[in-house]
């Protein structure tokens, strides 16, 4: 398609001179001019009588009307061509740029704004398929027409040619100035845009907490000061063509001038010359439109080019992105190995950024089936150490193995679907119930869905909702509350029937008569399964085979429930304190 819309470009520069030129002899044959009909012309009317002036009228104004008809056709299927190609490539490139997106590190997206993301994916991709259908190509078949155009009038009359374009110096260098002017104009636009999709995107997700704390005045006028940016580049831009397509305008009409003076005081001193320039007269005037047309929009095109390059820079510094979930080159030839569970942690460092380790020299290993408890602080490292088993980070120093093998030598795929994430933050798509348990995966039936609700206890509830496992959940689950979100994140794990099993403060959004349903599931899930489990709530790990209790990204210590209440240490103290709110609310309660 490309190579079509370059000859279809040619073809309407081609074009381009034929009516201006027809026009000049239809004009010098009405004042009684010897004109000489080209060969090919006198062809397609089967060489009539064109030495005649109605006949030749007659001929001309046929071909004419033939003839636009036929630029027409070819300027349509050209705008279309550009526009399909330039649709085409942004089809493939978004769906490109988004699949990288997904392959991202999760690193990335703590580092980037997800706005700024969506701004890749979505404006400047869109502005990359301009270059298509109002940059390169069209600025190529205007270039191409504005040559040709030249080289016809140079053929017809060097003279008036050189003549016409003296004014063109002012030309050049307004369309300098404006390039520049607009260029500039549209960076502050197209940042300015980036700053209002990631400031809109963020506040929009995190609109309870401004509510909550009553700063829509404070958001809304940080919102007006980036949104005075956005005004402000789009004027700038906005002068800029408005100074400039009035200079165009002004330099045409001193080309125009040049050529009637010009003509004018030649006739004056040979009084002859009218009739041999009455018709180059009408027909440089055209051809002067043919040229100032497209340079009253190359400047402009150039800028769409030049942005939609900036656009692709952008796009494909995504795409260059060295930070993604690579598998290793050592990586497993097996396309879904079995994994039993064993869990080693040898002398495992981690840092999200550069030296700053939140993990110091990690550990700890777990046999199949057992249940491995992390403690601690909030910010010890807990949450830090499950994202790591599953490869959302990349270690810097250590070694993670799962059966006695580096993670990193698993497919990511198998790996990720042997491990069950339930996360204390819930994320729901919008969707039915079905389709965020099952993430769309057409090897989940709906009879084990409804077989996981049941043992989860949360069939009756689903069955209540309009439309059962069809209900809309909304955007991030909004309909349904944090517990029943919990819930279902729970048949989404059992599903899977993974070999290792991750609860990441699984209990902490739900009652207490609720966690009493989740812990007997809990109890049929980790049966048979490697688990981790992260939990505030101590008296819900004390069954686990091995507590680790972590402080600053180091473990302090690490046994049974019975061990480390003998130790008296930190878990220790922490299970007294914890004792001691539960007999104080008991208290109050009663």
């Amino acid at each position: 398609m490309f190579y079509s819309s370059l000859l279809l470009a040619i073809i309407m520069a081609a074009f381009a001179p034929v009516r201006p030129y027809l026009v000049q002899l239809t004009v010098d044959k009405s004042t009684g001019k010897d004109v000489h009909v080209p060969g090919w012309f006198d062809s397609i009317f089967f060489h009539a009588n064109l030495n005649s002036i109605e006949n030749f009228i007659i001929a001309v104004t046929i071909f004419q009307i033939v003839f636009l008809f036929i630029e027409t056709a070819v300027r349509f299927t050209f705008t279309f061509i550009t526009s399909w190609l330039g649709q085409s490539v942004v089809k493939d490139l978004r769906v490109t740029v988004y699949q990288k997106i997904i392959g991202l590190n999760l690193s990335q997206f703590d580092q980037t704004p997800i706005g700024t993301l969506t701004t890749r994916t979505i404006n400047d991709i869109e502005s990359i398929n301009d270059i298509f259908s109002d940059g390169l190509i069209p600025i190529i078949a205007d270039l191409l027409t504005i040559i040709i155009t030249l080289a016809t009038m140079f053929w017809i009359d060097w003279r008036l040619t050189l003549i016409s374009l003296i004014p063109f110096p002012i030309l050049i260098l307004a369309t300098y100035y404006f390039k520049e002017s607009v260029n500039r104009s549209f960076m502050r636009v197209r940042n300015a845009v980036a700053a209002l999709n990631a400031f809109v995107q963020e506040h929009i997700t995190g609109m309870q907490v401004v509510q909550a704390f009553a700063a829509e005045e404070k958001e809304s006028g940080k919102f007006k000061k980036i949104n005075r940016e956005h005004r402000n580049a789009n004027i700038n831009a906005i002068f800029a063509y408005s100074f400039f397509f009035p200079v165009v305008e002004i330099v045409l009409a001193l080309s125009s001038a040049l050529i009637v003076w010009w003509v004018a005081n030649l006739a004056i001193h040979d009084p002859g010359s009218k009739i041999n320039f009455s018709g180059k007269i009408v027909a440089f005037i055209m051809f002067m439109n043919q040229i100032f047309r497209p340079l009253r929009v190359i400047a402009d095109k150039f800028n769409v080019f030049q942005m939609g390059m900036v656009a692709a820079e952008r796009v494909f510094k995504v795409l260059d992105n060295k930070n993604t979930q690579v598998p290793s080159q050592n990586e497993m030839k097996e396309a879904e190995p079995k994994i039993k569970g064993a869990i080693e942690f040898d002398h495992v460092w981690f840092a999200y950024n550069e030296e700053q380790y939140v993990l110091r020299d990690i550990n700890f290993a777990a046999k199949p089936g057992e249940t491995i408890a992390l403690v601690g602080h909030t910010g010890s490292g807990k949450t830090s150490i499950i994202s790591l088993l599953n490869r959302l980070y990349q270690i810097q120093k250590g070694e993670i193995k799962i059966d006695g093998i580096n993670i990193d030598n698993y497919p990511l795929d198998a790996l990720r679907k042997n491990i069950g994430v339930v996360l204390q933050d819930v994320f729901l798509f919008s969707g039915s119930v079905l389709e965020n348990i099952t993430l769309r995966n057409p090897a989940i039936s709906r009879e084990q869905v409804v077989a996981a609700g049941k043992m989860i206890g949360m069939h009756e509830f689903i069955m209540e909702l309009p439309g059962d496992y069809d209900y809309n959940v909304m955007e991030r689950g909004h309909t349904l509350s944090l517990g029943q979100r919990q819930l279902i994140s729970f048949i989404r794990a059992l599903l899977y029937n993974p070999a290792i099993l991750i609860l990441d403060e699984a209990t902490s959004s739900i009652d207490t008569e609720s966690e009493i349903l989740i812990q007997k599931a809990i109890d049929t899930m980790i049966a048979g399964r490697t688990s981790i489990v992260i939990a505030h709530r101590l008296s819900t790990i004390r069954k686990a085979n091995k507590i680790i209790v972590l402080d600053k990204g180091e473990i302090k210590e690490a046994g049974t429930h019975e061990e480390l209440l003998l130790h008296g240490g930190f878990y220790a103290k922490l299970h007294e304190m914890q004792f001691e709110k539960q007999k104080k609310a008991g208290v109050a309660m009663g």
